[in-house]
């Protein structure tokens, strides 16, 4: 090789002439075609030494032409393979370098042939690796990458005007990712793909980027369970199998967005990072179709039937778009891909009038409810666990309910009401326009319900002591509920402090209605008159019927709350006993000298205590002589 360049350097100092020597003389012209051969054409040092680089690069794509090599060029010394992308740039100049100079026309040829040789290798290398490292180069490893080094993916995605030599941007995917079989592939792939597109060749290097990584993303959904079914066909399914699908979509949502398609479209910056339009038209190609299946789905579930009973599916598939709309948005910035970020923008607004359909139609449900007979004993009517657990599982969701509920007007009954009524203390301060919004919006609801019940309570005619019991009972059930959920945080202590008050004006109004007619039996502290003892068995008499009627009423009435039962309880004891201990203890004395003074005085301040003990629980007790046998049975205890 040194020979060849020693040549051409004296062909150079032989041959070359100067524009400003003298024309020589006719006669010496003739004496020097006489005495010397015709001049041959100026050959350059620039042309010694482009013909060495194609003579380098003909010996390494000779070496590693495709049908004389089995072996991979990248799996091997990756020095030679550098060097091979280092040859075949040197060709591609001298080609360029004879081009400018009008040189001869074989030599291009030649150099053209040694071109699509060594195109076809790298074709067949760029294949081979994409291939062959799919476990290597699947989007959950790249990702991770991706993740655990955002600084290199800035880089990798750098702009055309800021665009960084090939061989400089491998050094630093080396330098920043740890080397492994991915990061030496992705640097493989992203040299093979740089040479090629800078030579003309990117139609080729493209088509079988899209082929192997399309296939890679396909198999990805396939796994994840994602199907790509039409509206007509979700429509059709009954709920129990469309809810299925639902859960098998929200586990597969966020792998997708964050690994598969995150993977794929950093691996496209990657490789493409020099070439805008290029990675764009591939993770385009790549992903789109896969993606606007993906987002289509909850947009063709949100046009189905709105059933409150649907409703928490439908706000799992809104938080589950909704929290990745960012990601979303990023992976899929570029123009082409602006149908996908469309397709996720109009299943938010689907499932958000689906949610606002459902919130109507439950409350609907709540006022048309036409159950017309009186719960037994007073308790938690159902309609009221039911609309409290539906609204305790909905806070939950109170992030998502805000955003939706956030420009949708109450309806008018409720613009009716006093401000008052929705002062509660989440709405003081500085909180945002969205929390006022959703909880009002969840005030009102149980306002609804409210109403209802004490609708209810009018079924209750026969004693309206009952009534008092039931509204006590399913309100205090209600504000347990508020305190022991997110409702508590959203509706505020204000809220609970006054249905706790009005709670207990319940309970008080069933004390009343209940047991005055028993306490006006007793004669008052305050009298003057001496009673006689006709008087006083009177009043014994008088005591007894009433307490008996009483009992006998409210043992089946029921207080499931042990709170409120306890402390029902120790009001009438504390009101009833205490009356009923001083009675006795006056004039029981009186009495002991009458015969059959038992059947005067059937209780003792002690079995008032316990008979209203076994007070709502209820368990029934029936007729008098069944209360005289338990006296005297707690007597002779």
């Amino acid at each position: 090789m040194a020979r060849s360049r020693r040549g051409g350097l004296k062909s150079i100092f032989a041959h070359k002439t100067t524009p400003s020597s003298p024309s020589p003389s006719p006669s010496s012209t003739s004496s020097s075609l006489s005495a010397s051969p015709i001049a041959s054409p100026i050959h350059t040092f620039s042309d010694s030494m482009m013909e060495e680089n194609i003579e380098i690069a003909e010996s390494m794509i000779r070496k590693w032409k495709t049908e004389n090599s089995n072996h991979e060029l990248f799996s091997g010394d990756r020095r030679e393979a550098k060097e091979f992308i280092k040859s075949v740039k040197n060709l591609q100049r001298a080609m360029h370098y004879f081009v400018s100079e009008n040189a001869i026309h074989e030599k291009l040829v030649h150099a053209q042939c040694l071109m699509q040789v060594a195109m076809k290798r790298l074709e067949k290398e760029f294949y081979q690796i994409l291939s062959s490292n799919r476990d290597h180069l699947d989007p959950e490893t790249i990702s991770v990458s991706f993740s655990s080094h955002a600084s290199f993916k800035s880089r990798s995605s750098c702009s055309d005007e800021d665009e960084i030599g090939s061989e400089d941007e491998i050094q630093i995917a080396e330098d920043s990712v740890s080397e492994s079989v991915s990061t030496i592939a992705m640097s493989d792939l992203k040299m093979i793909a740089e040479c090629m597109i800078s030579l003309g060749y990117s139609k080729e290097c493209v088509k079988i980027y899209k082929i192997i990584r399309k296939s890679i993303i396909d198999e990805g959904l396939y796994r994840l369970g994602i199907e790509r079914l039409s509206s007509h066909q979700i429509q059709k399914m009954e709920w129990e199998v469309l809810e299925v699908k639902i859960k098998s979509w929200l586990g597969a949502m966020k792998v997708a967005v964050n690994t598969l398609f995150a993977g794929e479209r950093f691996l496209c910056d990657f490789v493409f990072s020099n070439f805008h339009f290029i990675r764009e038209s591939c993770f385009t190609d790549i992903a789109k179709e896969g993606a606007i299946s993906l987002f289509q789905f909850p947009e063709f579930v949100a046009k189905g039937k709105k059933s409150p009973e649907k409703m928490f599916r439908i706000l799992d598939l809104y938080d589950s778009v909704s929290d990745l709309w960012p990601d979303i948005e990023s992976i899929f910035s570029f123009e082409s891909t602006t149908i996908v970020r469309s397709h996720a923008i109009a299943s938010l607004l689907k499932l958000g009038e689906a949610i606002r359909a459902m919130l109507m139609e439950f409350e609907s449900a709540i006022e048309k409810d036409m159950s017309k007979s009186a719960l037994p004993g007073g308790g938690v009517h159902p309609l009221t666990r039911y609309v409290m657990n539906y609204l305790c599982f909905l806070s939950d969701y109170s992030g998502i309910v805000s955003d939706v509920v956030a420009d949708w007007p109450l309806p008018a009954q409720a613009a009716a009401l006093p401000d008052a009524y929705f002062e509660t203390s989440s709405l003081n301060g500085d909180e945002d326009s969205l929390t006022k919004a959703v909880t009002v919006r969840f005030a009102w609801l149980i306002l609804v319900l409210l109403c209802k019940l004490d609708g209810k309570a009018e079924l209750y005619k026969v004693d309206v002591s009952l009534s008092y019991l039931f509204l006590a009972n399913n309100l205090n059930y209600i504000v347990s509920k508020v305190r022991s959920s997110n409702l508590h945080f959203l509706l505020g202590e204000n809220w609970i402090s006054k249905h706790e008050s009005k709670v207990r004006q319940y309970s008080s109004g069933y004390e009343r209605m209940a047991w005055n007619n028993v306490l006006a039996t007793i004669p008052s502290q305050n009298s003057t008159m001496p009673p006689s003892i006709e008087s006083i068995k009177e009043c014994f008499n008088n005591f007894n019927s009433a307490f008996e009627s009483a009992y006998r009423k409210q043992s089946a009435w029921v207080v499931p709350d042990g709170k409120l039962r306890n402390e029902i309880k120790v009001s009438i004891c504390g009101k009833l006993v205490n009356s009923y201990r001083r009675f006795y203890d006056e004039y029981r004395v009186l009495l002991r000298s009458e015969r059959n003074s038992e059947s005067f005085v059937r209780y003792s301040p002690d079995d008032l205590v316990n008979y209203l003990s076994d007070l709502f629980t209820g368990s029934k007790v029936s007729g008098s002589s069944s209360n005289s046998s338990s006296v005297n049975s707690r007597s002779s205890r």
